[in-house]
């Protein structure tokens, strides 16, 4: 794992706000020290290149490719005619491919009207050709791109689009060249990929299947099975942020897991066996992985499901580590830009806590008398909340109290939620009315899963703020650390186990006295914005007018996120 830090390391430096160009140099001085020290032991008599040195050396190595490949593309972003007309904002033509679905967000433009929350599109199209000041340019570079209009949602990874806009500044380790603000809706050039219309006709045929469920599970089996969380309803998403569960709605490693490890309990059942049982798996990874469309965040959730699948069938963690070491290089050196990506650090953080934690835990369980499977179903999301607790409270800027709990309480749950939610998208293309059955019966396990995030969510104090900085990381990780022993003292003791879960169980689960915030119904509510006012009235669905917005227009987004509005139509400046 020395190396992948070292390569994690380097790609890090190398892409973020620091001239680029110095680390070419430090990369060179860094493996001319590490030849160095290697010809002068080889020609001292008596001297060994020992096993220590061979892993300084490996180290070393590893940071300089990492620090070369990651400068290597940043100076791609920097050069070239978009850097220059981002920089004068300049007003283009282009034409490109989108790269990755369109996600919905609420976000301020303070260009615009500052302090004013809209929704809006945001894609990420690779350039191929813009024109600009009467010229045209063929370039090759990734930009994102913001929109209002709703056709852009509708657009599929892989679709050639033409656009218009004003080019801008992209933010600092944003691996894009630019920020292209853009009015109306794409022009479209011809057709996806095959398989992106496959994958999109599937996943369109589960959210069919699941319309007759109720709303809450109707947006979220979508979101468990495939990452698609356009149906989720804002209250419920921020029931997830505040109980800790949002990870279940993004596509990862665990997705893959329990598809391939489905297939193989199958095949086993089925009489598979020897080279035809893999094969299986694999190809039961390839389709999942079709199925959430092939980009990067799904092919770097296939590489490191594969790995959790091998350290839980081998048991040799040794080798897994390593596998996700070497895992963890490839991705890394083939795209630098993973290195600044939450996902990519908790995919990692949560496979290692699955390969080093997980199975020592539930071994111990076992050896006191639990069941395999609720030994296993426990072990894996406590590991893993406890090892990425630390990088969520940088993300969010907050610790859920109630996340190890929640994720214990809905682990058995999502297993088959799963199986069964891809069950009925595989369904929804032969037989739509079977498919609609497998969506209702994941709709029960998905209904205990939204029960537990919002029983999670009202308990008072579910959620405190924390510092979202590397010290507060720190600090968290320390506490972790600390807890650790005591995880090991309970896991020796199942009785004190069961009674402290049967506990969680009653406080998380029996509705709570007080309705938490927001209470359900609102008419007005006033946010905290510092110093200043902000008083949002709610409208039809998720439409809220906004009186005043304060100093600071990222207070009043996270106001409106965890309100629920997604539209604002129209802002009151008193003063």
């Amino acid at each position: 794992m020395l190396p992948a830090i070292a390569v994690w390391t380097g790609t890090f430096i190398a892409t973020g706000r620091g001239p680029w160009w110095v680390a070419v140099p430090l990369a060179g001085g860094v493996t001319v020290v590490v030849v160095r020290a290697a010809r002068h032991t080889r020609g001292r008599p008596g001297a060994r290149w020992g096993g220590g040195s061979r892993v300084g050396a490996a180290v070393c190595l590893a940071l300089a490719a990492g620090l070369v490949v990651g400068s290597v593309h940043r100076a791609g972003l920097g050069s070239g005619p978009v850097d220059e007309l981002a920089a004068e904002r300049a007003t283009v033509q282009a034409w490109g491919v989108v790269t990755a679905d369109p996600v919905r967000a609420l976000t301020s433009v303070p260009a615009r009207t500052p302090g004013r929350a809209e929704t809006m599109f945001v894609a990420t199209v690779r350039l191929d050709g813009l024109l600009a000041r009467g010229r045209s340019f063929r370039v090759r570079t990734p930009v994102v791109v913001l929109a209002r209009d709703r056709s852009w949602g509708r657009l599929l990874p892989g679709q050639r689009v033409g656009l218009s806009g004003r080019l801008g500044p992209a933010r600092a380790g944003q691996p894009a060249a630019a920020v292209l603000s853009v009015r109306g809706p794409p022009v479209l050039e011809g057709e996806p990929p095959w398989v992106q219309r496959a994958a999109g006709e599937l996943r369109a045929g589960l959210r069919r299947a699941s319309d007759g469920l109720p709303s809450g599970q109707r947006g979220l089996l979508p979101g468990l099975v495939v990452g698609d969380t356009s149906r989720l309803p804002a209250a419920l998403s921020e029931d997830f942020r505040t109980a800790g569960l949002t990870h279940l709605t993004a596509v990862s490693g665990a997705n893959l897991a329990i598809v391939t490890g489905f297939v193989l309990l199958v095949g086993r059942y089925a009489g598979l066996r020897g080279r035809a049982l893999p094969a299986a798996a694999a190809l039961a990874m390839g389709g999942f992985v079709v199925l959430a469309r092939p980009q990067p965040s799904v092919l770097r959730a296939a590489v490191m499901g594969a790995v959790a699948l091998a350290a839980l069938a081998s048991g040799r963690r040794r080798r897994s580590l390593a596998a996700l070491g070497a895992s963890a290089v490839v991705l890394l050196l083939l795209d630098p830009w993973l290195a600044r990506s939450y996902g990519f650090v908790l995919s990692v953080l949560a496979t290692g806590a699955l390969v080093l934690l997980a199975p020592g835990w539930a071994r111990r369980w076992q050896d006191r008398g639990v069941p395999s499977v609720l030994a296993h179903a426990l072990a894996v999301p406590l590991a893993a909340q406890l090892v990425c607790a630390p990088v969520v409270a940088m993300l969010s800027g907050q610790v859920s109290l109630v996340a190890v709990p929640a994720n214990l309480l809905v682990a058995p749950a999502i297993a088959p939620a799963t199986v069964l939610g891809v069950l009925a998208t595989v369904a929804s293309a032969v037989h739509p009315p079977t498919a609609g059955v497998l969506a209702w019966v994941a709709g029960l396990f998905v209904w205990w899963v939204v029960a537990v995030a919002q029983r999670a969510a009202a308990v008072p104090w579910a959620a405190v703020g924390w510092p979202g900085t590397v010290t507060g990381a720190l600090l968290l990780s320390a506490i972790v650390l600390a807890g650790i022993p005591a995880a090991r003292r309970l896991a020796r003791r199942p009785g004190h186990a069961a009674a402290a879960g049967l506990l969680l169980s009653v406080v998380l689960v029996v509705p709570a006295e007080r309705p938490g915030w927001p209470p359900r119904d609102w008419l007005l509510a006033a946010c905290d914005v510092g110093q200043g006012d902000a008083l949002v009235l709610a409208a039809d669905g998720d439409r809220g007018v906004v009186v005043d917005a304060g100093p600071d227009p990222r207070a009043v987004d996270r106001c409106l996120q965890r309100l629920g509005v997604r539209e604002v139509p129209l802002v009151v400046l008193t003063h």
